[in-house]
């Protein structure tokens, strides 16, 4: 059950992440205000934040029942939430049958944390070393235990609650914190993470990316100046871009509903301002890459109608700004973006 859970919240994560290196190939416009850039969606953090472990480099939030209010968003449509009876595949199925818990109708709200792995391993598309999500919504608390020891799982004694821990690729333990609270840690040794979970104050430079983003229903924030350095062997075939990656010390991403569109803002925080200008011109390179790439007819006959769509979409109509050591690129998913048109964006 948990492992279930944890991939559909984890999936979410992952178009977040494949967003951020679509970023990559656009055109970065040059504004020549010196002072940083502005928030892109500023708010009070929500209070769930507080009892995620500090010393995480990566942060996630997501409001779903504020999203699930939103029939018309393409979030919502991406997450199932659109629909009273979203699609599913078998194995959710036979989850939501086993568990009573369906994430469309019964999750309100997820926070994460998470640690990236030193280096992307097989399988590991996410390269997520471990994570930590308090999950709040509607839990059949009995069901849910019935299916976790059944599933090879087995209960812990941990204080006044067991930890149960379901084996699977990764391992994955979990918690009732409440009736309506559920705690899930995945990764090497999870029950070991749930142990070790202490709230605390986190460093003020990871406050204050959250803070740019925290009055968004989804955001997301990496420190990635706290990466392990095995991380950046993912680039040594490509120096620029290793360059690059060490380059940035921060990102924060915010996606909020509007109408029948998802606007998105993706903050990177360079070291310096010398570096963010390098960026720019290495980002323009890509974009040219890119759209002569999307052009050849054999290049988006690999590709799905959906992908050629999203990505011609992206390289048009995405916007991009430098203030300070800050570079900003954002664009709205519309529906036609995620296919639901019948045109095929030419680019």
């Amino acid at each position: 059950m948990a492992g279930s859970t944890t991939k559909r919240v984890l999936i979410v994560l992952a178009i977040l992440v494949c967003l951020g290196a679509a970023a990559t190939a656009i055109y970065l416009h040059r504004a020549r205000r010196p002072m940083p850039a502005p928030a892109a969606s500023a708010g009070p953090a929500p209070n769930v934040l507080n009892e995620l472990p500090p010393n995480a480099p990566g942060v996630a939030y997501i409001d779903v029942d504020a999203l699930r209010k939103l029939q018309g968003s393409p979030l919502a449509a991406m997450l199932g939430l659109a629909n009273a009876n979203p699609e599913t595949d078998r194995d959710y199925a036979e989850f939501v049958k086993g568990t009573g818990f369906d994430y469309a109708r019964d999750l309100d709200a997820a926070a994460i944390a998470f640690w990236i792995a030193g280096q992307a391993a097989p399988g590991n598309d996410l390269n997520i070393d471990r994570s930590v999500a308090i999950a709040d919504g509607r839990f059949d608390r009995a069901k849910i235990e019935s299916y976790a020891l059944h599933d090879h799982g087995h209960a812990i004694a941990h204080g006044t609650e067991p930890i149960y821990e379901v084996p699977g690729s990764p391992n994955v333990a979990f918690e009732f914190l409440s009736a309506t609270r559920i705690v899930l840690a995945s990764g090497k040794d999870p029950v070991a993470l749930l142990d070790q979970l202490k709230p605390g104050p986190r460093d003020a430079a990871t406050r204050a990316l959250i803070d740019r983003v925290s009055g968004a229903p989804i955001f997301a924030v990496v420190r990635t100046n706290n990466l392990p350095p095995g991380f950046y062997d993912n680039f040594k075939s490509s120096p620029q871009l290793e360059s690059m990656a060490r380059n940035i010390q921060g990102l924060t991403l915010a996606g909020v509903p509007k109408a029948n569109d998802l606007q998105l803002a993706l903050d990177g925080e360079c070291d310096s301002m010398a570096h963010a200008i390098e960026m720019s011109t290495l980002l323009d390179g890509f974009r040219m890459i890119g759209s002569m790439a999307l052009s050849d007819p054999k290049t988006r006959a690999q590709m799905s109608r959906e992908q050629a769509a999203f990505l011609t979409a992206l390289l048009r109509d995405a916007k991009l700004s430098h203030q300070d050591r800050w570079v900003r690129l954002s664009f709205d998913v519309t529906p036609a973006m995620l296919g639901s048109s019948g045109a095929d964006p030419k680019p």
